[in-house]
């Protein structure tokens, strides 16, 4: 069976769950921060006890794809009982043909490309999990293990999602599903019951930076960390986009309340302007909803251990000292969140609406000035 069989495309064509910047989860050698996940894996295996379901849950970003792939090259390189870690030598048949995305026995479940061809479809669809019947049907004459990853199974379209759940409830011989879930609340309960579920966590700071290493280099600071709130991804797309200074100069911008540097705000409004700076504007707009979500944070949790920005952890601390500022920010978050959605999505000016939110950023620090 070859690549476009199993549900992978040739190394070179785009993938739905391909982060721009940073290697595959299959290419990734090194999982960071999730040992506890994978130690109840091996203890499920070496125990006998391998269920043919499995949800890995968590953030996005966190590891849970590169946790199903190494779970899956564990499984197809036949390991023995008793193994004590996931790692599959990098000479091993069977880690060579997934990592060129041509194993026979492993089928990858996602969303498929457009009818143009120019991006992928919104939702994985029932067409796409039928074809699982023909990876069955074929690898059967191999006689070994199976291994399905669907990522990411809360990217299915209802329909799809009940053929899977169809072989769940009457899984194939030798056959193990890997459900990668970012909102694991959104599938359907009888999919979550019949799983078993690992649960991932935020990286810690260490961890994080550990993972960054090798993806980023220099780029992988410690505000570039806090900014990515334990999410590898995250900071990845970070890093790329040029988020940590974007959110540097709002916060410095910011630093000017309760009265806001009217003049500083309108040449951040117009650098946003014109489509040469629409990537420009998504991360100004994303940062300005981080930095609101953080001084919410602060005044309930306290003001942030590392700066994510130069002065941040003075200034959310001077701006949301109580739990009552810390909901005065919360509801702006969600109000802000609200009108930017309309403005962007009726092409209001960009210019406006970026004003339009740092003006009411001031009114509501200077009405918690005040009282």
């Amino acid at each position: 069976m070859n690549a476009r069989r199993t549900g992978a495309p040739a190394a070179q064509d785009p993938e739905p769950d391909r982060i721009e910047g940073a290697p595959h989860p299959r290419e990734t050698p090194q999982l960071y921060g999730q040992d506890h996940a994978e130690a109840e894996f091996l203890a499920a295996f070496n125990a006998g006890r391998l269920h043919s379901g499995w949800l890995l849950a968590g953030p996005q970003g966190v590891g849970k794809a590169t946790l199903a792939w190494r779970i899956a090259a564990f499984l197809l390189a036949s390991p023995q009982a008793g193994a004590r870690t996931l790692d599959v030598p990098p000479d091993d048949p069977d880690l060579r043909f997934i990592r060129a995305g041509a194993h026979p026995r492993l089928f990858v479940l996602r969303r498929a490309r457009n009818d143009k061809g120019d991006g992928f479809r919104a939702r994985i669809t029932v067409d796409e999990t039928r074809r699982l019947r023909d990876f069955f049907q074929l690898s059967a004459t191999d006689g070994g293990r199976r291994v399905v990853i669907v990522d990411a199974a809360d990217e299915m379209n209802p329909n799809a999602a009940n053929a899977l759940l169809k072989l769940l409830e009457e899984p194939p011989p030798l056959a193990t599903l890997l459900l990668v879930a970012h909102r694991p609340a959104a599938l359907l309960p009888t999919i979550r019951s019949r799983c078993r579920m690992l649960r991932l966590h935020p990286l810690v700071p260490d961890d994080l930076t550990r993972a960054l290493a090798p993806i980023l280099g220099d780029a992988a600071s410690p505000a570039l960390a806090e900014l990515a709130a334990g999410s590898v991804g995250r900071a990845v797309v970070l890093a790329l986009a040029g988020g940590e200074a974007v959110y540097a100069e709002l916060a410095r911008l910011l630093a000017t309340l309760p009265r806001l540097d009217r003049a500083g705000a309108a040449r951040l409004a117009e650098s946003c302007t014109g489509k040469a700076n629409e990537a420009r504007l998504a991360q100004m707009l994303d940062m300005a909803d981080l930095i609101l979500a953080r001084a919410a944070r602060a005044g309930v949790a306290g003001p942030p251990a590392h700066d994510a920005a130069p002065g941040e952890a003075a200034l959310l601390a001077r701006l949301a000292p109580d739990d009552r500022a810390a909901r005065v920010w919360a509801d702006l978050q969600q109000d802000v969140q609200a009108r930017l959605r309309f403005g962007r999505a009726v092409n209001l000016d960009p210019a406006g609406l970026i004003l339009d939110m740092l003006l009411r950023i001031e009114r509501t620090a200077a009405t918690l000035a005040a009282s």
